[in-house]
């Protein structure tokens, strides 16, 4: 598929842990999602440039670049996906500096597939409502 065209519903996931990321791949799967996944930021990146993905689930504790600072990188070239925060730690500090980065909500580990799976399902919908591709904004 070609960049700014939508065709399927795709999900990005980030996560260093090869177990976390596959379960949550075949989740999405299993939900009819086309699902992308890479295991830190760079490759992330790499799928970004040639593909449009409008949802992302991003662990916050990456190796090299941190999803908070894949997110900020993200947001210079896409205000428009929903992006989610998946961590293992969070506290006050911690959710400031997700917003600030640019996320959209945040989830603690273990989050339960339901919640993630609900997650994405409003998304699309708010996707679908804002007409985005109507637009050609992506």
């Amino acid at each position: 598929m070609e960049k700014g065209k939508v065709d399927e519903k795709k999900i990005l996931i980030v996560d260093d842990d090869a177990p976390i990321r596959y379960l949550l791949e075949e989740t999405f799967r299993l939900q009819n999602y086309t699902v992308k996944a890479a295991e830190n930021a760079e490759d992330a990146l790499d799928i970004l440039k040639k593909e449009s993905i409008m949802v992302m689930f991003l662990d916050l504790q990456l190796p090299g670049m941190s999803g908070i600072d894949l997110c900020r990188r993200i947001r210079k070239d896409d205000q428009i996906a929903v992006v989610h925060a998946l961590t293992g730690y969070t506290n006050l500090f911690g959710l400031l500096e997700c917003r600030l980065a640019g996320f959209d909500d945040l989830f603690t580990k273990p989050a339960e597939l339901k919640t993630l799976i609900e997650a994405a399902e409003h998304a699309f919908k708010k996707i679908e409502r804002w007409k985005v591709f109507e637009y050609e904004l992506v």
